[in-house]
């Protein structure tokens, strides 16, 4: 296995042990993890894959832009649920340790794209939103499905190129550089980086939800004052409220679950990390799942479309169950009609 420096406060380790970075020490510790993962992976996938459902089985709610951003949002959640579900809980919980430098950071690289690319999601979202609400007259001509499928691809091809720059050669074992004392094999500089790339995401995502909250109070104000006309422009600044009210839920969700991890990270750049302070990055780390459980909840499910569209599905299913319930009482009486014939 590769020698690489170790975090400077695992003097009980040599060499490049991977024991170093697997911090829970206690059975308690693991099992608490793994319920975590377990439960917020699970219902992750569910919820997520619900969400795609109900997207690409309507087509009246897959052509439109925003719905694709929305799709990439729950396929990103997904991806990242499996990946960081299956690596984190194998590393953390299992102990394993038998792989090499190139498929740690291949499992690293695949989280960090679903991530990040989870993020440039809302951040998409975030920007069909503030085109919506601020040209609302040109947003047909502004975001087309061509553009927003080449927005997607720019995304997600940016997240991978990124996430996959350790794997590449940017890191501390090629670069004989100062490791990360979060992650084997990962070079100081390249988390920087990282970080600095996620902070301009949620700076972006911040600013354009907070126009979005600006123009909604305004509609606010003016319907108070105009409460007496109704019609097309009412209902639309009611819409708009209620997205404000949605976007609220956004931030404060997105906040709560990626500041832990993102202030440990970069505390970790600038300083050493205790013991006791890894084992709660560990911990906090599964906050990021929760943001992607809780994603589908605060987008999808709050659309009156995509909530129209499972509205139908569960009545489609009690039908065929109902139906299905049915079918072998009506099959019984015909055999018991036939026998008495």
């Amino acid at each position: 296995m590769d020698t690489c420096r170790v975090p400077a406060n695992a003097s009980k380790c040599s060499g490049n042990s991977m024991e170093c970075f697997m911090v829970l020490s206690t059975q308690a510790q693991k099992i608490s993890i793994g319920i975590l993962c377990g439960l917020f992976g699970t219902m992750c996938v569910f919820e997520n894959s619900l969400v795609l459902y109900l997207i690409f089985s309507s087509p009246g709610i897959r052509k439109k832009p925003s719905y694709l951003f929305i799709g990439s949002l729950a396929l990103a959640d997904i991806l990242a649920s499996i990946i960081f579900v299956c690596s984190f809980v194998n590393f953390h919980v299992f102990n394993e340790a038998g792989f090499s430098k190139e498929v740690f950071l291949l499992q690293l690289g695949g989280v960090n794209t679903s991530f990040s690319a989870s993020l440039s999601s809302l951040l998409l979202t975030a920007l069909d939103r503030y085109l919506s609400i601020s040209r609302p007259s040109e947003y047909k001509l502004l975001m087309t499905r061509r553009r927003a499928w080449t927005a997607l691809g720019v995304l997600w091809l940016t997240c991978a190129t990124i996430a996959c720059l350790p794997l590449l050669g940017w890191n501390c074992c090629v670069l004989d550089s100062s490791c990360s004392q979060l992650f084997p094999f990962v070079d100081d500089n390249y988390l920087s980086g990282w970080l600095c790339f996620v902070a301009v995401l949620l700076g972006c995502i911040i600013y354009s939800y907070a126009h979005v909250l600006r123009r909604a109070r305004q509609h606010v104000a003016y319907m108070e004052k105009h409460q007496a006309q109704a019609g097309k422009q009412n209902s639309r600044m009611r819409m708009d409220v209620m997205l404000a009210k949605t976007l609220v839920m956004v931030l404060a969700v997105l906040v709560l679950c990626w500041s832990p991890v993102l202030v440990l990270m970069g505390y970790s750049v600038f300083s050493r990390l205790s013991d006791r302070l890894r084992k709660v990055f560990a911990f906090c780390s599964t906050l990021c799942l929760l943001n992607s459980m809780v994603n589908p909840i605060i987008y999808a499910l709050r659309s009156k479309e995509l909530s129209s569209s499972l509205r139908r599905v569960f009545s489609r299913f009690r039908r065929q169950l109902k139906a299905s319930e049915e079918s072998p009482e009506a099959e019984s009486t015909h055999k018991s009609s036939v026998i008495e014939t």
